[in-house]
């Protein structure tokens, strides 16, 4: 059965950090799989 589109994008499993496993927000610009806290990145 051929499924709507924006159901697909809307029922997949957020990203995972593959060093820690917490979830991470994707960002359209970056195909990253680390957390900003895993890869050292610090909030200014």
């Amino acid at each position: 059965m051929v499924q709507n589109i924006l159901d697909f994008f809307r029922n997949l499993p957020q990203k995972q950090c593959t060093e820690c496993g917490k979830s991470i927000e994707e960002q359209h610009e970056c195909y990253g799989n680390k957390c900003d806290h895993c890869l050292g990145v610090s909030d200014l």
